[in-house]
């Protein structure tokens, strides 16, 4: 490792673990951990031992597995990222785990989507849904597909896309669908139709680079800082540092 670069250990280790694995030198990470499901069964490969050296962890497990790797993980004081979803019904829990090791170094940093483009894409939908709110006549829906492998349907940017349109105040039934086909790296879309038009609003990824590249800008962001951090909140400043 250089001593430019700081110890990074992935959680997961499938096709995102292996793409952030490629990426992280050009973040300023050595990857010197590497867990997934045979070798850390009920969080048991987080380790003092193992996890001497590690600067940050990145998640990209399985929903299941979240709860007690980001609670073996605080204990340790390390801080993590969390990109895996589907576990958000733990966050109470979670919270409380991290906050109590605050003193150690703990801190957690979560999100449904990672994507700088997505990020700009919820911005759409709520000022779409602010200025549909009081506009008679448009139904909205929401829609997304991804790869057959994803666990989690609808998927959690699904859910952040619709509570982006209510915090808005978009206050009408929302449909929302989700198929699972192929590698599709993942589609998401955001309709308002009326008997006069239709609005239709697309992100569409064309690989897992972008997930990737905003997980490992949030490791770094996360170096020193300590708490529960949400990634639609802080990506802002995240890519600006």
């Amino acid at each position: 490792m250089s001593p430019a670069q700081d110890a990074l250990a992935l959680i997961g280790y499938g096709k995102m673990g292996r793409l952030l694995e490629q990426l992280a030198p050009g973040h300023g990470f050595a990857v010197t951990v590497k867990l997934h499901g045979g070798n850390n069964p009920g969080g048991s490969g987080i380790t003092a031992e193992a996890f001497r050296d590690v600067a940050v962890a990145v998640d990209f497990s399985v929903p299941g597995a979240v709860a007690a790797n980001v609670e073996r993980l605080a204990a340790l004081g390390i801080p993590t990222v969390v990109g895996t979803t589907g576990w958000y019904d733990e966050l109470p829990r979670l919270r409380a785990a991290v906050e109590k090791m605050e003193g150690k170094g703990a801190g957690l940093l979560y999100g449904a989507n990672f994507s700088i483009g997505v990020q700009v894409f919820y911005r759409l939908a709520a000022e779409a849904g602010r200025l549909l709110a009081a506009v008679e006549g448009y139904d909205a829906w929401l829609y997304e597909i991804h790869h057959r492998m994803k666990k989690d349907a609808p998927s959690g940017t699904l859910k952040e896309l619709k509570r982006a349109l209510e915090g808005a105040g978009y206050s009408r039934p929302v449909d929302v669908a989700s198929n699972r086909a192929g590698a599709i790296p993942g589609t998401h879309q955001l309709g308002f139709d009326s008997e006069a038009d239709t609005i239709l609003l697309e992100h569409r990824a064309r690989s897992r680079s972008g997930f990737a590249d905003g997980a490992l800008r949030a490791a770094r962001w996360m170096l020193g800082r300590r708490g529960v951090h949400e990634f639609s909140t802080v990506w802002e400043d995240i890519i600006q540092s």
